[in-house]
């Protein structure tokens, strides 16, 4: 059953245990932790924006607090340093990506990003920059007179677009990364409401505030009060103002054309350098430049390819064995990212992630999960035809001793028995409202959790497993007179993050589930023989159902670095405690 449930790349049982390295933040891990500072500051931003539809006075309040928030030393060195490394490592994701038209969404993001600083430079440089560099005052009344009614068509219109722009750069952002949690289509309708709501509120709010200091304006004691030298600053000040927009634009757009210089260099030293063909099963090749991955070459291909996390090495789902074992041997090693993916689901040699693989040779490829192209709705994105990450609980059930049954009995009556004993496993699976998933020889596996919350899930796989006790004891009742002996059988059970979804080729995508839930599950049936156990419960099944497990014991797994902790079950025992 283990060798089973590492058909798609699982590490061989005689394969050594990995060292786990020291954590070190990845470049992905910095630029998200980056984008949330920088979204968390946006957000605050324009809920103070929305208090002016209550008054003017709300939006000076709003801001009292923002300013307590964010003008502190920690806050403001936190904030700089996000915003430096999200606006580096966004001109870097610009230089590294080739393809920009089959991920529409992705693509958006990316330009949105870059055009946020050139749309909110002036504001920048006029509030935050005019405080920390020249000590000038402005508030709300100083801000909105100069963007809503001194300019509204045009410093007020950039204002506008830029804080758009940073909402929907962020919000695409935190869809990406969490569309990946088994939570968010639960959230995700009122995630929708919030991000329409926020700026909508926060226009209003702003043009409601615009009107409220263009009637305090009419009073020459309030201009005079609100535009005094302490808020506005001297024509020398302004000056210095201007210089420092003019090199952070010079500065900024240098930056973006010498990448785009890069870019076009790059591109002349890969044609230069020659292409690399990569082919698929079906004879397909795709010729992409050296430098290129492997996905990026099924894309512009359009070859389909599953890539849940949309080629950023977190779901695996993107998975290629490499067919040309002598060219495989020369390929780049993994780096950090795809090494910690390829550790995690106990990948074997010649299984490399596609979207990390950059190959610098031709070489054949497999992808082991390929999306259902025919058949689906134009436009779908991948997600829909490759699965999504979900909480599962387990189930692999194993019949032992079946090779000997095949050998002393006709082929018709070892196919009766090892029906019957699927079918006992499969109705007890059932009752307790599981779903039999997959029959793998004379075992099958099993899955709970697909429509409903973990806690009822993990609850009614505890209740399958003494269901299975009691169902093959029936069973062995009536074939006693017949086999002359019992019947005896494994039961591994774990529970975590699945991908499920149909998964497969064109030709035979179905339904089923992957992942190192899926792979632990199994290698805990296949030790259940050696351990003399008929079933091995991890604490994470207790867990999930608010259960007590009583007596756990350290396992230790093949491929996994550290033991897992789980309940060994005896014959005649039951799984709660």
């Amino acid at each position: 059953m283990g060798q089973v449930a590492d058909a798609a790349g699982g590490r061989p049982a005689s394969a050594r245990r990995v060292l786990r390295p020291t954590w070190r933040p990845t470049l992905r891990q910095i630029r998200l932790a980056s984008g949330l500072v920088l979204f968390a500051y946006v957000l605050s931003h324009l809920l103070c924006h929305a208090l002016g539809n209550v008054s003017l006075g709300a939006l000076q309040a709003g801001l009292a607090v923002k300013v307590a928030l964010w003008r502190n030393p920690p806050a403001l060195f936190l904030l700089y340093g996000a915003l430096l490394a999200h606006l580096a490592l966004g001109l870097r994701a610009l230089y590294e990506r080739r393809l920009f038209r089959l991920r529409p969404g992705e693509t958006a993001q990316l330009i949105l990003g870059l055009a946020v600083p050139l749309l909110l430079l002036n504001h920048v440089v006029g509030t935050r920059i005019a405080w920390s560099a020249e000590g000038l005052e402005r508030d709300y009344p100083q801000v909105l007179w100069a963007f809503w009614v001194a300019s509204p068509g045009g410093s007020g219109v950039s204002l506008t677009l830029g804080l758009l722009a940073a909402w929907l750069h962020g919000c695409l952002g935190l869809h990406f990364w969490l569309r990946l949690k088994p939570a968010y289509p639960r959230f995700s309708p009122w995630l929708l409401a919030g991000a329409v709501l926020v700026p909508v509120l926060a226009l209003l709010g702003a043009v409601q505030g615009g009107r409220a200091v263009a009637l305090a304006a009419a009073d020459p004691a309030w201009r005079e009060r609100v535009f005094d030298a302490r808020h506005i600053g001297d024509a020398a000040q302004a000056e210095r103002l201007s210089a420092i927009r003019r090199f952070v634009f010079g500065a900024y757009a240098g930056a973006l054309v010498l990448v785009l210089l890069a870019r076009g260099l790059r591109t002349l030293m890969e044609a230069r350098g020659g292409l690399v063909r990569v082919t698929y099963p079906d004879g397909r090749m795709v010729r992409v430049p050296r430098g290129a991955s492997v996905l990026e070459a099924s894309r512009r291909g359009r070859i389909p390819h599953a890539s849940i996390c949309g080629g950023r090495g977190r779901c695996s789902t993107c998975r290629i064995r490499v067919v040309d074992g002598e060219r495989g041997r020369f390929l780049p090693p993994p780096e950090r990212t795809e090494r910690a993916v390829l550790d995690r689901i106990g990948a074997s040699p010649g299984i490399r992630l596609a979207c990390q693989l950059r190959p610098d040779r031709d070489l054949t490829v497999v992808p082991l999960f390929t999306p259902q192209s025919q058949g689906a709705q134009a436009g779908a994105p991948e997600r829909a035809g490759a699965g999504e990450e979900r909480f599962v609980v387990v189930l692999f059930a194993d019949l032992r001793g079946s090779t000997r049954l095949a050998e002393e009995r006709l082929a018709y009556d070892t196919v009766f028995v090892i029906n019957r004993f699927l079918g006992a496993v499969g109705h007890a699976v059932r009752a307790q409202g599981g779903s039999v998933n997959r029959h793998l020889g004379d075992g099958l596996m099993a899955l709970f959790g697909l429509d409903g919350d973990p806690r009822r899930a993990a609850r009614a796989a505890l209740d399958a497993v003494d269901a299975v006790a009691a169902e093959l004891e029936g069973l062995n009742r009536t074939l006693a007179a017949d086999l002359g002996e019992r019947l005896r059988y494994g039961i591994g059970l774990h529970a975590g993050t699945a991908i499920v979804g149909e998964l497969g080729d064109e030709a035979d995508a179905r339904f089923t589930a992957l992942g190192d839930t899926i792979n632990v599950a199994a290698r805990l049936e296949a030790l259940t023989k050696p351990m003399g156990q008929v079933a091995i419960v991890s604490e994470a099944v207790y867990r999930a159902a608010g259960i007590e497990p009583g007596d756990l014991t350290e396992v230790t797994l093949t491929g996994r670095a550290q033991p897992l902790r789980a309940r060994l079950v005896g014959a005649g025992e039951t799984v709660a405690v």
